[in-house]
C-alpha cells in the first residue's frame, strides 16, 4: 500500500515496515482478543499505538467481520430460543419506572408514569403478590454536566438537590415505590461495570471510532435519515460528533435475533401501534452502537479505560438490575434478582420506547440474561389542546394540582381521562367534570344516601337482609363481587387503567338506580323486611367496590370503607365477595361526605364572564 495512502487511513507509517507475515499474526490477534487485551497487547508491540487502535479494529474487521457476525449470531440466537429467561425462583411481581433524568425539576409526565405504576404495584399487592416497585433518578450524562455548569455547580451537588425534588414528589403523591435508586450510587456504578464486563468477555464489544448526529437533550444518536428539518425527531437539536474514540456494542447482530423475539413474545411491547413501530425500526436494519464517551467526564468509567465513560442509557438501564442486587450473591435463599428478574412490567413514555424495547433486550440476551417480559409506552399529554413547553408556560405542575384540587382527586383523573397508551389532553374543565360527576355525584352520592339512611333508620348498624333476594337484588350483588374478575386481567395482563376506572364507575352506576327503583323510603312505610334487604344489598355492593377503588384513590376508599366498619385486615382482593360479607348488627360509625366538590381555579369569580366569552363580546361589540 502507498505510504500516502497509509497515512490518510491514518496507518502508522512504522507498522508497515514490519514483515507481511507479522502484520497478519498482529491483526489475527488484535480481532480475536478482548479489548482489554488488545489494549494492552498492541501498547506492548506498538508504544503509543493506543492512538490509532480504534483504526486498527476497524480495518481489522474487514478480514473477520464475517465470522465473528456469524459467531454472534449463532450465540444470539441461542440466547433468544429460551427467552424469556426462566428462573425457577421467581416468585415477586416486579414493576417499574424509567429513572427520570435530573436536567430539571419533576413535571406532570413524571407525576404520570409513576401513578401508573403505583396503582398497578397497589392493585398486585392487594391481590396477594409479593411487590417490588422501583423508581429512581438517571444522574449522569453529558447533559447533566452542562446542567450543573450552567448553575455553577459541581455534578454530585446538582444532581443530589434535582433529585431530592423526585423523591419529594413521590411523597406528596403518596407512591408506594419500594426503592428509589440513583445511577450515582456506588453498587449501581459496579453493576454497570459488571454487565460491562459480561458483555465485553461474550465478544460483544469492541473499540472503534464514532462521527454522527448526536442530541445532547435526548442523549441519543441519529442517523441522516432520521433528522427532521435537522433536529432530532423528538424535536430536539442535534449536534455533529466529529470523529472520536468509542466502544461500540454489536447491535447489528441483534437484528434477526430481536425480530425472533418479538414474533415469539407478541405481549412483550404495548400498545399494539407501538410494537409495530419498533419492528418497522428494527427491520431498517440495525447498526452497532457507541457505548462510550471521551468529551466528558460524568459517567460511569469504562472498565480497565478512565479515557471513557459508558454511555449513559447503557448506564441508565442497567438500574432495572442494580437495584435487585446483579451482580447477585449466590447463597442457599433467593435473592432479590432471583425473587424478582425478570420484570414483569417496564412502565416508560413512547420516546424511550427504543432504548427499551431494542437496546435493552440486546444488551441483557448478549450477556445470557432474561430480558423483561413486557414494556408498556404511554402517550403525552398537552394542555388545553397545545403542546406542553416551559416557552408557552403552560408545564403542569403536579404538585399544583394536589394543592388545588387533592391528592385523590389528580390520581382519579390521570388514570380515568385518557386511555393509557394514548396522548391525552389536560383541562381543568375536564378535571371538575369528571371528578364530580363520577366521584362526588355518582360513587360519594350513593354512599351517603345509603349509609343516612341506614343511620336513621337501623340504628346505625348494618341492616339483617331478611327477605328473599330478587333477581334485582342477585344482580348487583354479581355486579360488585364479579368486579375482581373483570378488572384483574385489565391491570394485570394489558395495563388498561382506563378501562379499570370504567368499570368500577360502570357498577356504582348500576348501584344508584337500583337504590332509587327498590326505593327503602317508599319499603318503610310499607315492608320494613324488604326495606333492609335492599339497604344490605346496597352497602354490601359498595364493599366490593371501595376495595377495589384502593389502588386508584386510596386515602378515599379507606375512608369508603372506615364507614362500612370494614377491619383493616379483610381488605385484601380476596376479601370481595360473599366470605367477607358485612356482618348485620355492625355498627357503623356517623356518615359524612368524603368526595367534597372540586372547583376551577381559574373559573371567573361573581359572575364575570369567561375570558373565552369576553373575546367574543368584543368581537361582535358594535363600532
Amino acid at each position: 500500500m502507498h505510504v500516502r495512502r497509509r497515512q490518510q487511513l491514518g496507518y502508522p507509517t512504522t507498522f508497515w515496515s514490519f514483515p507481511s507475515f507479522f502484520r497478519v499474526i498482529v491483526v489475527v490477534m488484535y480481532a480475536s482478543s478482548t479489548s482489554a487485551l488488545r489494549r494492552k497487547s498492541a501498547a506492548f508491540v506498538f508504544p503509543g499505538a493506543r492512538g490509532y487502535i480504534p483504526r486498527l479494529r476497524s480495518h481489522s474487521s474487514l478480514l473477520f467481520n464475517e465470522r465473528r457476525f456469524f459467531s454472534t449470531s449463532v450465540s444470539a440466537a441461542a440466547t433468544v430460543k429460551d427467552s424469556p429467561g426462566s428462573n425457577s425462583k421467581k416468585t415477586g411481581y416486579y414493576v417499574t419506572t424509567p429513572i427520570y433524568y435530573v436536567n430539571d425539576k419533576p413535571h406532570i409526565g413524571h407525576a404520570y408514569t409513576t401513578l401508573a405504576c403505583d396503582v398497578i404495584a397497589r392493585f398486585m399487592r392487594l391481590d396477594g403478590r409479593d411487590v417490588f416497585f422501583l423508581t429512581g433518578t438517571d444522574e449522569h450524562g453529558q447533559k447533566v454536566e452542562q446542567s450543573a455548569a450552567k448553575a455553577g455547580k459541581s455534578p454530585q451537588t446538582f444532581v443530589d438537590e434535582v433529585s431530592q425534588n423526585f423523591r419529594s414528589l413521590a411523597k406528596i403523591m403518596e407512591f408506594t415505590n419500594d426503592k428509589f435508586i440513583r445511577t450515582t450510587q456506588a453498587d449501581h456504578k459496579a453493576a454497570v461495570q459488571a454487565l460491562w464486563k459480561q458483555l465485553e468477555a461474550a465478544g460483544h464489544i469492541y473499540l472503534g471510532a464514532y462521527e454522527g448526529w448526536y442530541s445532547v437533550r435526548d442523549e441519543a444518536y441519529y442517523t441522516e435519515s432520521e433528522l427532521v428539518d435537522g433536529k432530532a425527531p423528538t424535536g430536539a437539536e442535534v449536534v455533529w460528533v466529529v470523529k472520536e474514540p468509542s466502544y461500540f456494542f454489536k447491535l447489528s447482530a441483534w437484528q434477526e435475533p430481536l425480530l425472533e423475539f418479538y414474533a415469539a413474545h407478541p405481549n412483550f411491547i404495548a400498545p399494539e401501534s407501538r410494537r409495530n413501530e419498533v419492528i418497522s425500526f428494527v427491520k431498517g436494519g440495525l447498526k452497532d452502537l457507541s457505548i462510550s464517551r471521551t468529551t466528558f467526564k460524568w459517567g460511569v468509567p469504562v472498565p480497565e479505560d478512565d479515557d471513557h465513560v459508558m454511555y449513559v442509557w447503557m448506564d441508565a438501564l442497567t438500574n432495572y438490575i442494580s437495584a435487585l442486587g446483579y451482580p447477585e450473591a449466590k447463597g442457599s435463599s433467593p435473592t432479590p434478582y432471583q425473587r424478582f428478574w425478570p420484570a414483569d412490567l417496564h412502565v416508560v413514555g413512547k420516546d424511550i420506547l427504543r432504548f427499551h424495547a431494542v437496546y435493552w433486550p440486546a444488551f441483557l440476551m448478549a450477556a445470557g440474561l432474561a430480558p423483561p417480559r413486557r414494556i408498556f409506552a404511554h402517550g403525552w399529554w398537552t394542555k388545553d389542546r397545545q403542546k406542553i413547553s416551559k416557552s408557552l408556560g403552560n408545564v403542569i405542575d403536579p404538585v399544583r394540582l394536589v394543592e388545588q384540587f387533592g391528592l385523590d382527586p389528580t390520581r382519579y383523573f390521570l388514570m380515568s381521562e385518557v386511555p393509557f397508551g394514548n396522548d391525552g389532553d389536560f383541562s381543568n374543565d375536564a378535571f371538575v367534570r369528571r371528578v364530580n360527576n363520577q366521584l362526588a355525584n355518582e360513587l360519594g352520592n350513593l354512599f351517603q344516601r345509603s349509609l343516612a339512611f341506614i343511620a336513621k333508620n337501623c340504628e346505625g348498624q348494618v341492616p339483617e337482609p331478611t327477605s328473599a333476594l330478587t333477581e334485582a337484588d342477585v344482580a348487583m350483588l354479581r355486579s360488585a363481587r364479579g368486579l375482581l374478575e373483570t378488572v384483574r386481567p385489565l391491570v394485570r395482563d394489558e395495563q388498561a387503567l382506563h378501562r379499570y376506572s370504567e368499570a368500577l364507575n360502570r357498577v356504582v352506576n348500576e348501584g344508584n338506580p337500583y337504590f332509587d327503583e327498590q326505593a327503602p323510603w317508599t319499603l318503610r312505610k310499607t315492608d320494613k323486611d324488604r326495606m333492609a334487604t335492599v339497604l344490605y344489598v346496597t352497602v354490601e355492593a359498595l364493599r366490593s367496590v371501595a376495595l377495589l377503588y384502593q389502588p386508584l384513590i386510596p386515602a378515599s376508599a379507606s375512608k369508603l370503607l372506615d364507614l362500612l366498619a370494614v377491619p383493616s385486615e379483610r381488605r385484601m382482593f380476596a376479601d370481595v365477595g360473599a366470605d367477607a360479607a358485612l356482618t348485620p348488627g355492625t355498627p357503623l360509625p356517623k356518615p359524612e361526605g368524603v368526595f367534597p366538590r372540586v372547583e376551577d381555579p381559574d373559573a371567573p369569580k361573581d359572575g364575570a364572564a369567561s375570558p373565552a366569552k369576553q373575546k367574543q363580546h368584543k368581537k361582535t361589540k358594535a363600532p
